[in-house]
């Protein structure tokens, strides 16, 4: 039996990142070490939660833990949770999010710290009410993600946690990783830009190997420093094992055509993935022969985000090649900044003509011409595409058809909420009525 928690802090730190291979294998080791250390020291953190049956008065317990473990009180977070206790869903037990997002604008904010996270996570482990939790852009750090990785080790209750923007770094990614080998109940976890290295990133993968709940992940812009694409060869091999995940965030993940060729030769086996994301990767038009290909032989993939790559017109023909000859379940395509000119949207537009099931396109930020905008005002106005499916909007000017930018996307207000408030308009997040499981991330 581990005799001090310790143990765990000083293997992360001795394990080198041409070592992370090696150290994923001690993630067993590593976890049991986390979890009955940490419950050893500390008092206020018991082995088995009593899980509550009625709604809990959250706000009242929240000063009451921050009095009990010396902390002051974060006013932010005590709004929500007032506002958490009215809430109608708490009364009929449907679950609710609790949003404490660092830059939220429309109201009044104080960052969550590490320790406000720690008084948190004593109140909600008697919540069986609370199933999300949105913490993003705050300055949450490695210990912030131990407290929160301790807390979803015994928790059974939360299916949805976004972390993104807080800076937990590689060592709280591997809390993460250790976590998700003992978690079966998380099933959307948001880690990104939280400058994850290259080692957590393995953990993860390999974490999800054997992992059954996780249906979505997001992991965009880790901080890498190496061209072999290491990381993406692990999410490769996990994903011909993993037959749970449906949605996947790879953003900056410096993909290139290596890269590409395992996810492609992966995702032929794979029959649950319906959504991928590889925007602002450094993928090119040769590289998306292996994505066309992969259309032509996959029938699960649903949504693939290839903005600010630079796959050219080549790129573009490739892919409406296999979209209008063999695919018949794909239905949204984002190629927005791939320096893309008339050649390759025309094409693409033509592929909308005769695939019926391919609804939603968004091509901003390519090269215009007088072919391209006559093509798609067609598809607009004939009804093929429908407004809201897109980012374009055609006009008219002495005879001459130009497209206008719409503020539409797949996911426009991830990173950000409009001063007016929550949009409810889901032509700027559309990825969210393609799934349910897309809900949050």
């Amino acid at each position: 039996m581990p005799q001090q928690g310790g143990q765990r802090v000083a293997f992360v730190k001795s394990v080198g990142l041409e070592e992370a291979s090696s150290s994923v294998l001690n993630l067993k080791v590593l976890s049991s070490v986390f979890s009955y250390a940490d419950c050893k020291a500390d008092k206020s953190l018991p082995i088995k939660s009593t899980v509550m049956s009625v709604p809990p008065d959250l706000h009242q317990q929240y000063l009451q833990a921050c009095q009990n473990l010396s902390q002051p009180e974060n006013p932010f977070i005590a709004r929500v949770l007032q506002e958490a206790d009215k809430s109608d869903n708490m009364k009929w037990t449907k679950g609710i999010t609790l949003k404490i997002a660092g830059n939220n604008h429309l109201v009044p904010v104080q960052r969550v710290t590490d320790e406000d996270l720690q008084v948190l996570a004593f109140v909600l482990r008697s919540s069986i009410f609370v199933t999300g939790l949105d913490l993003r852009y705050n300055v949450l750090t490695d210990v912030g993600a131990k407290h929160m990785a301790t807390f979803l080790q015994r928790n059974e209750t939360l299916v949805y946690l976004r972390m993104t923007g807080n800076k937990i770094g590689n060592q709280g990614g591997m809390y993460f990783a250790s976590m998700l080998q003992i978690n079966s109940t998380l099933e959307k976890l948001d880690l990104g830009d939280c400058d994850l290295g290259t080692q957590c990133l393995i953990a993860i993968a390999t974490a999800l190997t054997q992992n059954k709940s996780v249906k979505a992940i997001n992991l965009n812009r880790p901080l890498l420093y190496s061209q072999e694409e290491e990381t993406t060869v692990h999410v490769a091999s996990m994903l011909k094992n993993n037959s749970s995940l449906v949605e996947l965030h790879l953003c900056k993940h410096e993909i290139k055509s290596f890269g590409v060729e395992r996810l492609c030769e992966a995702l032929y086996e794979n029959c649950s993935l319906r959504y991928l994301d590889l925007s602002c990767n450094r993928i090119t038009r040769d590289d998306v022969k292996f994505l066309g290909e992969l259309l032509k032989r996959n029938q699960t993939l649903e949504i693939l985000d290839l903005n600010s790559n630079r796959i050219e017109d080549d790129g573009a023909v490739y892919l409406s090649e296999a979209l209008a000859l063999y695919n018949r379940t794909f239905q949204v395509l984002s190629v927005v900044s791939n320096n893309i000119s008339g050649k390759g949207l025309v094409a693409l537009s033509q592929a909308m003509k005769t695939n019926m099931e391919l609804s939603y396109i968004y091509i901003w930020g390519n090269k215009f011409d007088d072919a391209t905008c006559m093509a798609f005002s067609e598809l607009i106005q004939t009804g093929r595409l429908k407004p809201a499916c897109t980012d374009v909007e055609p006009y008219e000017v002495d005879g001459y058809v130009y497209l206008a930018e719409l503020s539409h996307g797949l996911k426009k207000h991830y990173y950000w909420t409009p001063s007016c408030g929550e949009v409810t308009n889901k032509a700027a997040n559309a990825s969210l009525a393609v799934g349910a499981v897309l809900e949050y991330l």
